[in-house]
């Protein structure tokens, strides 16, 4: 037997141990055509999502809800589990926090906490588990999440903070491990105090750079090179020590040299609150940012071309009734390495819009996200939303309450129908299902009815049935002290299939 056989064959046997999906079928017996057939997809079989350390204040008190959509073809065994960082004791109490690696194809072996106990765990695919604690001592948490439980798991982290810089409504999607991250629009500037998270899974180190990227450029600093994260932990870095510049709108880029980490911004300012900023969407020429509420007192464009090339952008809002070109800022250029905004006002001045950017001319990768403030006075608060991915097949958002919960669906390019599903909820409840039509180049705040007989919080899945790309995002708001505090988390797309291709038995190879 020769080495191409040989080769072959161990490719074909690697695949199905790695998928576990993967088969060799003989071929028919009329000896015709033996060439490979189109990719199945098939649910993954691991993910894995890590939640960085909510707050350090003493009055936090921080949410986790966790859920996995139902999904049909995963079979009936699996689990789900979220453990503290470290293995440390003071995480909440039975919740339930997901891990999710929608990036399969980086391998590895993530969510081995050392926490004898899971300190949230999911325990039936379609219902949401949410617990929550007090106080500024809650670890990051990492989880895994394997077969029927794998495909779509989601965990929110939502923290609301009384008082203090910062203060507000705190929200983040806890994200999957990688080793590339771009965050437009955090800061250094005199009363904001921006840190990066980087979560590490794994039984070894990672090491990382971060670099910072300012109206002029990279910023100098040696500092934010060869940053080790310890095993199983969470680091948090101080923007501010990585460079003595202060400017107020950063590209933050996160690096991972070995190993690999979930990074997320966690953006506090003295007087407009703060938020999470998610990792934006990877570099691109057209960028899709849903769901600007309706009444946003402010709304800042921060963009990042990470090349050398200039980048020319349109810019148009996507409202209710069609697209429009905001006066004033109908286009926006970026200079290559350097970081651009645009002061947008009050763009959607009382209905709600999402903004999407596209080449004027050649196309030049960006990445870019919104600072969206609401509120007067010393009763402003700010939240994020970056450019992200497509709904697709699926996507879900948990941690949705009965009151103050809006989602937003846009189709920037087409119309689109799609499905929704608030499921029960984390106290009790039944599953309502309804689907709607997104006419093109319009935004619709979608009147999704919570669950019947709600209890606790539920979690919304939104699935494409027909037409165009459509983006999304939910807000979450929670007034306090007459503070609209606010959260915005986009819907990219879940993940939870893989294509696996179906590999063929060739016998006549053996005699070429």
């Amino acid at each position: 037997m020769n080495r191409q056989t040989l080769s072959l064959i161990a490719g074909a046997t690697a695949l199905a141990a790695v998928t576990g999906f993967a088969t060799l079928s003989a071929p028919d017996a009329s000896g015709g055509d033996t060439t490979a057939k189109a990719a199945a997809q098939l649910p993954v079989q691991r993910t894995s999502l890590l939640c960085p350390q909510p707050s350090t204040s003493d009055v936090a008190e921080t949410a986790y809800t966790a859920f996995t959509p139902v999904t049909e073809g995963t079979g009936e065994e699996g689990g789900a589990e979220l453990v503290a960082a470290g293995g440390e004791a003071t995480a909440p109490d039975k919740s339930g926090d997901a891990e999710q690696d929608d990036k399969d194809d980086k391998g590895g072996d993530s969510g081995k906490g050392k926490a004898a106990e899971p300190v949230i765990e999911v325990k039936e695919p379609g219902k949401p588990v949410a617990d929550s604690t007090d106080g500024g001592d809650s670890p990051a948490l990492i989880g895994t999440a394997e077969g029927k439980f794998a495909p779509g798991w989601t965990v929110q982290e939502t923290t609301e903070v009384a008082a203090g810089t910062g203060r507000g409504l705190l929200g983040v999607n806890c994200a999957a491990p990688d080793t590339e991250f771009w965050f437009p629009g955090a800061s250094t500037a005199a009363g904001r105090t921006d840190y990066v998270h980087l979560v590490n899974p794994d039984d070894s180190a990672a090491v990382v750079d971060i670099e910072l990227f300012g109206k002029d450029g990279a910023l100098k600093s040696t500092v934010g090179d060869g940053i080790t994260v310890q095993p199983s932990s969470d680091e948090p870095v101080l923007l501010s020590t990585l460079a003595t510049a202060k400017e107020a709108d950063l590209t933050v880029h996160v690096n991972v040299r070995s190993g690999r980490v979930a990074a997320a911004v966690q953006a506090l300012d003295d007087k407009q609150g703060g938020d999470w900023l998610s990792a934006a969407a990877d570099p691109a020429g057209s960028l899709v940012f849903p769901g600007i509420p309706k009444d946003a007192a402010s709304v800042t464009l921060v963009a990042f071309t990470p090349g050398e090339t200039d980048a020319d952008l349109k810019l148009r809002l996507t409202s209710p009734n069609g697209p429009i070109t905001p006066a004033g800022n109908e286009t926006l250029h970026v200079k290559g390495g350097m970081t651009a905004t645009a002061d947008l006002g009050d763009i959607t001045r009382g209905e709600p819009g999402s903004l999407v950017l596209t080449p004027t001319g050649d196309s030049v990768p960006v990445v870019a996200a919104l600072r969206v403030v609401r509120g007067k006075g010393a009763s402003q608060e700010t939240a994020f939303i970056p450019a992200t991915r497509a709904v697709g097949a699926r996507a879900t958002v948990t941690d949705n309450r009965a009151k103050g919960t809006t989602l937003a669906l846009t189709a920037p390019t087409a119309a689109a129908k799609v499905k929704i599903t608030a499921s029960a909820g984390s106290g009790g409840g039944e599953a309502t299902t309804k689907s709607f039509t997104i006419k093109a180049g319009t935004t619709q705040n979608v009147e999704m009815p919570a669950p019947n007989g709600l209890k606790g919080a539920y979690a919304l899945t939104v699935e494409s049935t027909s037409g165009a790309p459509v983006y999304a995002s939910r807000t979450l708001e929670s007034k306090f002290d007459g503070i609209p505090a606010f959260t915005i988390q986009t819907l990219p797309n879940d993940r939870g299939t893989v294509a696996v291709p179906k590999a063929h038995q060739d016998l006549s190879i053996m005699q070429r």
